[in-house]
C-alpha cells in the first residue's frame, strides 16, 4: 500500500512540509494582527458590508458561521460567510480576511474567468477527492491497481487543475480586497502592511496545496510507469 511505499514518501515528503509550514506562517500572521485593532474601529462584517454595498451588491448577505477561519463566500447561494472571529472582530486580520472573501463577490459580480472555472471544477473536484483512495485500495485488493491507476491519474489531474486555478483566483481576491479597503479608506496607511502580510500568508496556503496535488499526481504517473517495466 502507498502509505508502506518509500517512492510515496518521496514525493509526499516535500508536500506535506510546504503545508506544514504555510499553516505555521498564517496562524502567526494572523494570531499577531488579530491583537492589532483597526484605528477605523470597524469589525470584519462591517468591512465586508462596506464593500459590498460600494460595489453594487447590497443583496449579498454577510453571515456569520461557526469554526476557525472557515471564512468563505458561496457562489450557489451569493452569500458571504465570515467565522465568528472575523465577523465580530474589529482587528486587522479580521478586516483582511473580510474584504479577501468580498473580492470574491467581486470577482463573482465581474463573471472573472478563472472563477467561473473553478466554480465548473468544483463538482468534478470533490467527486474526484472523495472518489480516488476507495478505487485505490480496490485496485489493491483485487489485484487490478494497473487497472485502476488510469482512473486514479484522471482523478489527481482534476484536482491539480483544481489548484491551478484556484490559486491566481485567490490571489486576484486578495489585490481586489487590499484595492478596496484602501481606496474606500477602511485601513489607513500604517495598517497596510499588516493586511497584506495576513493575505499573502493565507495564499501560501494555496500554494502548498498546488505543489502537494502536483506532486501526488506525479507519484502517480511514475507507478504507472513502473507498473508497465
Amino acid at each position: 500500500m502507498m502509505m508502506f511505499n518509500p517512492l510515496y514518501w518521496l514525493f509526499a515528503m516535500p508536500g506535506l512540509l510546504i503545508g506544514i509550514w504555510a499553516q505555521i506562517k498564517l496562524s502567526s500572521a494572523y494570531a499577531k494582527y488579530s491583537r492589532v485593532g483597526l484605528e477605523s474601529g470597524l469589525s470584519g462584517a462591517e468591512a465586508a458590508r462596506e464593500i459590498l454595498d460600494r460595489a453594487g451588491l447590497p443583496g449579498v448577505p454577510v453571515a456569520e458561521v461557526d469554526g476557525h477561519l472557515t471564512d468563505h463566500y458561496d457562489p450557489t447561494k451569493k452569500a458571504l460567510f465570515l467565522s465568528s472571529e472575523n465577523f465580530h472582530g474589529r482587528s486587522v486580520a479580521a478586516v483582511g480576511v473580510a474584504a479577501h472573501e468580498a473580492g470574491h463577490a467581486l470577482q463573482h459580480q465581474a463573471a472573472y474567468s478563472l472563477f467561473n472555472v473553478r466554480m465548473a471544477l468544483v463538482p468534478v473536484t470533490q467527486f474526484a477527492s472523495f472518489a480516488y483512495m476507495g478505487i485505490f485500495f480496490i485496485g489493491i485488493f483485487f489485484g487490478l491497481l494497473k487497472v485502476v491507476l488510469p482512473i486514479i491519474i484522471l482523478a489527481f489531474a482534476a484536482m491539480t487543475l483544481f489548484q491551478l486555478v484556484t490559486l491566481p483566483v485567490e490571489f486576484d481576491a486578495s489585490r481586489r480586497a487590499k484595492e478596496q479597503l484602501f481606496r474606500l479608506g477602511l485601513v489607513h496607511d500604517q495598517e497596510h502592511d499588516g493586511v497584506s502580510k495576513v493575505l499573502n500568508a493565507a495564499a501560501l496556503t494555496y500554494v502548498a496545496a498546488l505543489v502537494s496535488a502536483m506532486l501526488n499526481l506525479l507519484y502517480y504517473l511514475t507507478l504507472a510507469r513502473n507498473s508497465r517495466n
